[in-house]
């Protein structure tokens, strides 16, 4: 027996809509999450077509096999920055004019592999041996209508395709459960003389990946409570009356302790490097995660919030060295400090749904801006005062002490006495020839290059 996918009736509706416009097929993405039981779909966006393809839509009958994987993984990974905690792309969807034979099942098939592989490398977090290995592609003939679900297993590069059920549902994510979250951050990341020759981001990436293993191990309070990962999430809370769409909109406020010391039983030992720099991330992050109400486990949900964290974090800074980098931020003449406003995060509810996908905004962008990437990325309509910014565009700066020598283990930064505001500041210390700082979207938070001299 394969796989039941639930599917949100507006899917349906939308991949009914899609017009080919004289074109052989459309593919896109599908997004929602995965459980034990059954995966749920909640939304589904086409792949923008590419300048080129725009201009000439009566191109001769494009093949199959002229699928561009690249312009589609480079969406995929676009579209997973704008996904909170508890979703993911679940899979990908084709609609055709005409049915294909197994050759066209061979497109699809390599085509979810690389989607997964593709996000995958910027993950901090590995899925777990429990969680469902299985993703999805959909394909449907918009002559005949017929619909093709089946199934691969991303883990086994060898898997062939499982059939699975295709069912849709009205209202399916009216009443899904929201968890909040503020995380505050202070990351400290040097940059050995040996690294000198990697790139920055990949510095920082390495960096991340010790914090991450901080978020993973942590406590987490649900509502002030420490609840065993196998209870009910709603238990406890008031269930709605059987039958009613317009179920109370569940809300529970997360909070995170990490360890600040190991137990006894392990020995810790510091590592001396020489140093070239180091880069410093302060700051608050606002994290959301979003989850099925259908016997929704603690484990879940704290699942969720951890990569909701993770995933923030790693897009911000991404995005932020694409900024720099595409706009050749140029290297200054003297060692002063120079700051950079990251982004912070903004919301936007699904229409119907009690969840909400998200974007980064730099603080020089607008909010049509803003509005217009939403609309590209996941072909919906929305509208500018459905905005919602989670983190405003006044924190201070962030200032660190400077040392030619940095301990991997350095944890004598302080929580900050006052709550920080919600947006990350940039700062650069640098030498001559040292290279130019790429960055990336902002966490409610800092990040401070700073750069030694010789």
């Amino acid at each position: 027996m394969g796989r039941t996918y639930i599917v949100e009736e507006t899917v349906g509706r939308y991949l009914s809509n899609l017009n080919l416009q004289g074109k052989t097929f459309v593919s896109g993405l599908l997004i929602g999450q995965c459980s034990s039981q059954k995966d749920y779909v909640i939304l589904a966006t086409r792949t923008p077509p590419k300048e080129e393809q725009n201009e000439s839509p009566k191109h001769p009958k494009a093949k199959l096999d002229d699928l561009d994987e690249e312009w589609a993984t480079e969406h995929a990974n676009q579209v997973s920055r704008m996904l909170p905690g508890g979703l993911l792309v679940l899979g990908v969807f084709i609609i055709t004019s005409l049915e294909m034979g197994n050759e066209f099942q061979n497109t699809l098939r390599r085509l979810v592999f690389a989607v997964e592989k593709s996000m995958n490398k910027k993950r901090l977090w590995n899925f777990t041996e429990e969680e469902v290995s299985e993703r999805v592609t959909l394909h449907i003939c918009s002559s005949t209508k017929k619909i093709l679900c089946r199934t691969y297993d991303i883990h086994d590069p060898k898997s062939s395709a499982k059939p699975a059920d295709w069912k849709y549902q009205n209202g399916l994510s009216a009443s899904w459960l929201s968890l909040e979250c503020t995380v505050y951050i202070n990351i400290h990341v040097p940059l050995s003389t040996t690294s000198v020759s990697y790139t920055l981001e990949k510095n920082t990436k390495s960096g991340l990946a010790r914090w991450a293993k901080q978020i993973e191990n942590g406590i987490y309070l649900i509502n002030g409570q420490v609840k065993d990962e196998d209870y009910d999430l709603l238990e406890g809370q008031k269930k709605p009356s059987r039958g009613n769409t317009q179920a109370t909109n569940h809300s529970f406020d997360v909070r995170v302790l990490t360890q600040l010391v190991l137990n006894s039983d392990h020995r810790s030992t510091a590592t001396v490097q020489i140093c070239s720099g180091s880069v410093n991330l302060k700051g608050a992050v606002k994290c959301r995660a979003y989850i099925h109400s259908n016997k929704p486990k603690v484990k879940d949900a704290v699942q969720a919030m951890k990569r909701d964290i993770l995933n923030t974090v790693a897009d911000r800074c991404e995005i932020l060295f694409e900024d720099l980098l595409l706009n050749e931020i140029p290297e200054k003449e003297d060692s002063g400090k120079e700051f950079h406003i990251l982004p912070h995060r903004v919301f936007v509810p699904i229409p119907g749904s009690t969840v909400m996908l998200c974007d980064y905004k730099f603080g020089d962008e607008s909010a049509e801006e803003i509005r217009d990437h939403f609309i590209e990325m996941l072909d919906h309509m929305i509208q500018i005062e459905d905005l919602e910014i989670a983190e405003e565009v006044n924190t201070a700066c962030v200032s660190s002490s400077v040392n030619t020598e940095a301990s991997l283990d350095n944890t004598d930064d302080e929580q900050p006495k006052q709550p920080i505001k919600t947006t990350v500041v940039l700062k650069i210390q640098q030498n001559i020839g040292v290279i130019a700082a790429f960055a990336v979207a902002a966490l409610a938070a800092g990040i401070s290059f700073h750069y030694f001299s010789d």
